[in-house]
């Protein structure tokens, strides 16, 4: 963990490093220090993490549970437990978080800050959904507790607010009961866009996870094509006895590699792979959690594969009416020769986030990851803004490290009155960007 940089391995200013124990801790440092923002674990891809200046507040180590009703599943914890440790805790008592990323190493302030999403999106909205309460502290030494009904304009500031409001010191969350440790999935061979939009219309009601890899360097009659997956919580089992059993190795990726190995050849060379592997149309089984959800955390420092420059994330999200973009945006990145290996296609569901900034809406969001390949980037980016722009999209700002102001402000409509619940002494380099103008 450095927070002085992002997981994509943007560099922010140097700044004091605070890590914070216990919750009397964050009062003295903020009647010392000047600016600050929280940092849990890092995982932000591009500057919503990392501070202007001051103080960087490292919670990640206020990671205490402080109360758990099993027959609800309503659990309090302070803000920098992972949810990689909520797991260890939930899961073989049979239950699991409502909503969930690609990760379980991050924080559950981060989660709020973040409002994270998951494959459920449309079952479930984001992960502010099921916060009941949360506890801010702000620069002046006020504790304020807020919820959907309690401060409730501040609660709403909080989630997606990218720490920007206050620290976040615990979260009461609302959990989904499991009754197994397993997940019952089917993967399927898509042959374009079109057979991807009908799958996940055809799953929506009858499966709780889905979502789709996508061959963003396939062309013509090939364009869109992919691996799709859905699955359920298995119905029966032994939460406990499974989740023991689940394979805890990992590798780590012990530096970083060249920038010549990711090229539009071994990329082209990794998809075909890829897409190639699965030789029936459809393909069933039942997985551990582990392998469903977090497939990449089985590899540490990961990111360390797209070199010393570091990797560049893209999400947006579009209308259900702009297919015709998507086309697009695919045909200006596989034209490109940057394709990406982790293209992810998803449906969003109609359930509204509590969030004035939350990323999610109604649509189909795209993730896409690329070498930093500097100025090159820079260019496929701005014809990729052009096209959400028009569209009248939005990028995740957990995901961005390039969006220009004009395209935050529009993207999101409410961000002069988020502005206002804005702690005088938090900043962020993402902040400072977009807010210009």
């Amino acid at each position: 963990m450095n927070p002085t940089q992002s997981w994509g391995g943007m560099q922010g200013h140097e700044s004091r490093q605070e890590p914070i124990f216990w919750q009397q801790d964050i009062h003295a440092i903020l009647k010392r220090d000047q600016r600050f923002l929280a940092y849990g674990l890092g995982r932000s891809y591009g500057d919503s993490c990392l501070p202007s200046e001051g103080t960087a507040l490292l919670l990640s180590p206020l990671n205490k549970l402080r109360s758990f009703d099993e027959k609800t599943g309503l659990i309090s914890a302070e803000a920098g437990l992972s949810l990689a440790e909520l797991l260890d805790f939930i899961v073989p008592l049979g239950w699991f978080v409502p909503v969930s990323p690609g990760t379980k190493y991050v924080t559950l302030g981060g989660a709020i800050a973040n409002d994270i999403h998951g494959k459920n999106h449309h079952k479930r909205g984001t992960f502010g959904c099921h916060i009941t309460e949360m506890e801010l502290l702000r620069s002046n030494g006020e504790t304020i507790l807020c919820s959907p009904t309690r401060e409730k304009e501040l609660f709403a500031a909080t989630v997606g607010g990218l720490g920007l409001t206050g620290v976040i010191t615990w979260c009461t969350l609302q959990l989904i009961p499991i009754q197994s440790a397993l997940v019952d999935s089917e993967t399927i061979k898509t042959t374009g866009l079109d057979d991807f939009f009908a799958l996940e219309d055809a799953s929506a009601q009858d499966w709780e996870y889905s979502m789709s890899w996508i061959d963003c360097m396939a062309q013509g009659s090939r364009r869109g094509r992919g691996i799709f997956y859905r699955g359920n919580h298995a119905q029966t089992g032994r939460p406990a006895e499974e989740y023991a059993a689940q394979a805890k190795w990992k590798v780590s990726v012990p530096i970083q590699a060249p920038s010549w190995v990711l090229n539009k050849w071994s990329i082209r060379a990794f998809n075909e792979v890829y897409y190639q592997q699965q030789q029936s149309r459809v393909k069933k089984g039942r997985m551990p959690i582990d392998s469903f959800f977090y497939p990449l955390d089985k590899i540490l420092h990961w990111n360390r594969f797209y070199g010393q420059r570091g990797l560049l994330q893209y999400q947006f999200v579009l209308s259900l009416d702009r297919r015709q973009e998507l086309n697009q945006i695919f045909d200006i990145i596989a034209k490109s020769g940057m394709g990406s290996f982790l293209a992810v296609l998803k449906k969003f569901g109609d359930i509204r986030s509590p969030g004035m900034l939350s990323f999610p809406r109604e649509g189909y969001t795209l993730t896409l990851d690329f070498q930093n390949q500097g100025q090159k980037s820079q260019s496929l980016f701005r014809q990729l803004d052009a096209i959400v722009l028009s569209a009248g999209g939005r990028l995740y700002p957990a995901k961005d490290a390039m969006m220009s102001p004009e395209l935050f402000q529009n993207g999101y409509p409410l961000w002069r009155e988020f502005s206002r619940y804005i702690d005088p002494k938090f900043t962020s380099l993402f902040w400072n960007r977009v807010s210009r103008g």
